[in-house]
């Protein structure tokens, strides 16, 4: 559907890179409480390495804040899917890929699926983040070590 975020189109750019800064026609929020907490489901020790690391990364991704329990089941839901197929050792199909790549949609995996559902992640500039001091000596000594010998 045409206008309504996420809903496909053309990836919209960002908000700092538009030209015009109209209101956005159209789409009204409805808004209910989210759940109090959530708590994102460990990875299942037995999956094929890629499915895991895939979990594990929207467990450190920005847009997981947003997620809620039925995010994570469906996270995990494609987990086990991809760990069962990946686990063969047969090829991925293209309609196994489209799947799972279609599945991932809603979860806000990729940069173009965040802007079309109208959310972007910015990350500190580097004056914003502390330098911890210890770090650096030991980046220090090391440099010296490397230099005398």
């Amino acid at each position: 559907m045409p206008g309504v975020p996420g809903s496909g189109g053309p990836v919209p750019v960002r908000t700092d890179q538009r030209r015009r800064t109209n209101a956005p026609e159209g789409v009204q929020v409805t808004k209910a409480p989210a759940a109090p907490v959530v708590v994102a489901p460990p990875a299942d020790p037995l999956w094929h390495t890629v499915a895991s690391r895939w979990f594990e990364s929207l467990k450190t991704s920005g847009q997981s804040a947003f997620y809620e329990d039925s995010d994570w089941a469906t996270a995990y839901l494609l987990a086990e899917s991809m760990s069962r197929s990946l686990s063969t050792g047969d090829p991925v199909t293209g309609a196994e890929l489209a799947a799972w790549l279609k599945g991932m949609t809603p979860l806000m995996v990729t940069e173009g699926d965040r802007r079309r559902a109208r959310l972007e992640l910015e990350r500190p500039s580097v004056e914003e983040v502390p330098a911890d001091v210890s770090e650096l000596d030991e980046y220090r000594a090391r440099l010296a070590a490397r230099e005398s010998g």
